[in-house]
Order: structure tokens, then sequence, then C-alpha cells
């Protein structure tokens, strides 16, 4: 009678720890679920801009010519740097220009000498006529006299004036403030007025010009959305930064100055231009830049931090998201431009999304996972309050199990 009782207490036996094992199951599936750091997707504004290319231009630029012709005496200037407006540059030998002057002088004396004569002759004719002692002919030939003396004396006049201003011309001089540079010629040579080639050249470099070039395409699209009211213009007006060669922003902002009002047929595009203060002589004439246009303001942006972003296969914008059933999946976007360190989402995503920019490592698509909120420094892309695993607490386990 004993033998049956010792079979039936191991079947009890391994039912309940059939039944033990059926009730660890669930906190073993949760505790394996990876856990995932989420942002809920919100609208906010964001400055929206574009980049374009560019080439930095001279605020001003002189072309120093002689006017007159003469022999270089010499050079009165440091090549390569700065010169006031007025300065002088160059002396060309003024030797014949002074006796010209000498000359023009005299002839101005002679005419005035001539003018006193025949105004009293006029005079004395025009006293005699009262008398009929001198005809009106006579009257009118001295009258006539006179007049032509003052025309001659205005003539000789005009012709010093002329010397004086060639004279003066033999000391060249600085027509704008700027950087100098290069000397084409040496003294010594002979220059001639008016010449084809240009003895230096001094160029304004504070404040500068960058001309832009931009698709009509893209500025169609613009003006589309402004014109939409998708975008806002900004408060302050059309803002440009400039990224250097280096990957810097340039440290003055600049002032959007105009746009073309004509298309280049050969690039489709149309040309624009800012200003840009320049104290550093950082920008040199026909540099390459390219310059960030902040166009408008979209106050309802869905922006997604870079970070978050990878790219397929096909080179499509693919990123995490957790559904409504705690499940990971995996979307393509279709982004604009960047916005400080965030893309800015065309479609794909919306208002209210959870999208996984912690543990995309562990993250598969289909698989569940455990979401804790986090917040995204807009600056860095850092998250502030990152997922901390130790959170992740596992489940007890009792003795029986």
């Amino acid at each position: 009678m004993l033998a049956p009782v010792v079979r039936i207490v191991p079947l009890f036996a391994l039912l309940s720890l059939a039944a033990c094992g059926e009730q660890s199951q669930a906190p073993v599936a949760q505790q394996m679920a990876p856990e995932v750091g989420v942002v809920t997707l919100k609208p906010q504004e964001a400055r929206i801009s574009t980049v374009l290319p560019g080439r930095v231009v001279a605020y001003q630029v002189s072309e120093v010519r002689p006017q007159v012709t003469g022999i270089l005496l010499k050079r009165d200037f440091v090549e390569g740097t700065e010169v006031k407006e007025g300065a002088q540059l160059y002396e060309i030998d003024p030797v014949q220009y002074k006796a010209a002057l000498a000359s023009a002088d005299a002839a101005v004396q002679k005419a005035e000498a001539t003018l006193v004569s025949v105004k009293l002759k006029a005079q004395r004719k025009t006293q005699l006529l009262q008398t009929n002692a001198a005809s009106q002919q006579d009257v009118d030939d001295a009258v006539a006299a006179y007049k032509q003396g003052e025309a001659d004396l205005h003539a000789a006049q005009a012709n010093r004036d002329t010397a004086a201003i060639s004279l003066d011309r033999t000391k060249v001089t600085a027509s704008i403030s700027g950087r100098i540079g290069k000397s084409t010629i040496t003294p010594g040579a002979l220059v001639t007025a008016s010449q084809a080639t240009a003895m230096t050249t001094i160029q304004q470099l504070d404040p500068v010009y960058v001309d832009l070039d931009q698709s009509t395409s893209e500025m169609e699209r613009l003006r589309s959305q402004i014109a939409s009211g998708k975008l806002k213009r900004p408060a302050e007006g059309v803002q440009v930064e400039l990224l250097m060669e280096n990957g810097k922003t340039y440290g003055h902002k600049g002032k959007y100055g105009f746009t073309d009002a004509s298309v280049n047929e050969n690039t489709g595009s149309v040309s624009s231009r800012a200003i840009f203060a320049n104290p550093e002589r950082a920008l040199l004439p026909g540099m390459y830049v390219r310059a960030r246009v902040i166009a408008g303001v979209d106050p309802a942006a869905i922006l997604v931090p870079q970070r978050a972003v990878s790219r397929n296969p096909l080179g499509q914008a693919v990123a995490m998201f957790v559904d409504k059933d705690g499940k990971i999946e995996q979307r393509t976007l279709d982004l604009g431009e960047g916005v400080d360190g965030n893309w800015l989402v065309q479609s794909g995503a919306k208002s209210g999304d959870r999208l996984v920019v912690d543990g995309t490592q562990k993250a598969r698509p289909g698989a569940a996972v455990k979401t804790v909120e986090v917040a995204v420094d807009p600056a860095s892309g850092l998250t502030v309050n990152p997922t901390r695993q130790a959170d992740a607490r596992p489940a007890p386990v009792t003795a029986g199990q």
C-alpha cells in the first residue's frame, strides 16, 4: 500500500514547480525589455535658413593712374599698408608744369594790363560822345575792345587754373582710405596721363560686400512659404551669417543688401549682396565663403536631433520611434535644413510622436521597450537627463521560484 503513495508525491511536486515557472515568465520577459530614452516631439518656433555660396568683394576699389605725363620721382607709401584719403602716394617731376604755371600767370598779368588800357579808352570815348567830339562808331569800337579784353583775361585765368591743376596732379594722392597693394611702377619710369596700367590699387576692406548666388527654385520656395503664411519674416529683418572654410562662424553678422533684378542665364541663379563689418581684416576680396541666410521663422516646426537620425543603404534618413503599443518602429523621414543641431522634418513625423534618442543601438524594429522621457539640449544635441540603466531594477525573485 505504500508504493502508490510514493509515486503520487513527486507528481504534485512537479506540478507545483511548473506553476511557479509560469508565474516567473512575465517578470523575466519584462526584465529583458531594453530601456531607451525618448523625446516627445512638439511644435516649436524655428528660424529657417538657407546656405548659399558667395565671394568677398571690396567695399570700394580705386585704381590709381597718373593724370599727367612725366618722370616718376619717388614713391611715398609702403606696399600692403593702410593709407588715408588724400595721402600722397607718388610724385611726378613737376619742372615743366611749374614753368607752364608761370607762363600762364604772366599771360593773366598781361591780360589785366591790356584790360585797364581798353577800359580807360572806352570811358573817354563815351565822354567825348556827349560833346559830339567822338562818333558813335568810335564808342562802339572802344566798348567792344573792352569786352574783348575782359574775355581775354578770363581765358588767361582759366589757363592759369589748368596749369595749376596739372602741377598739383604731379603729386598723386589716394582718393579713398583703405589697404594699398603693390606698386606696378618704380621711380625713374615714365608715366603717361590716363595710362591703361594702374600704378597701384587701393581697396576699402571695412566693411566688405559678400556676393551670393541663390537658385531661382530655392528663392521661389521661400517666397511661396512666406506668402502662404507658413513662414514669417524675422522681426529684426533678414540676417546673414558667414561660414568660413575652416567650419567656424564669422564673428560679425551681416546685413542683407539687395537682390539683383535679373537671372544669370548660364547658372540659373540670382545674385544678391550682403555687407559685413571687417575690422580684423579677416575677409579678403576673392575669398570663398558660405553664407547662412535666415529668411523666415516657422512658428510650428517639427525638429528632431541630428544624432537621432541615420541613413539606410539607400541613403534615406531614418529614425526610431516608439509606437502606442510600446514597440520600436523605424520610419523614413523627409528632412529639410539643419537648425541648431536639429533637422527640420518635412514629413515622416508629427507632434506627439516619441523619438528614440538614447539606446538606439539596443532598439530593434518590432521589439518591445521600456521608455524614459529625456530632454535634449538644443545647442549641443546631448540629453540633459540621460537614461540610467541603474533605474531598471530587476524584479524580486521569491524563494519558491
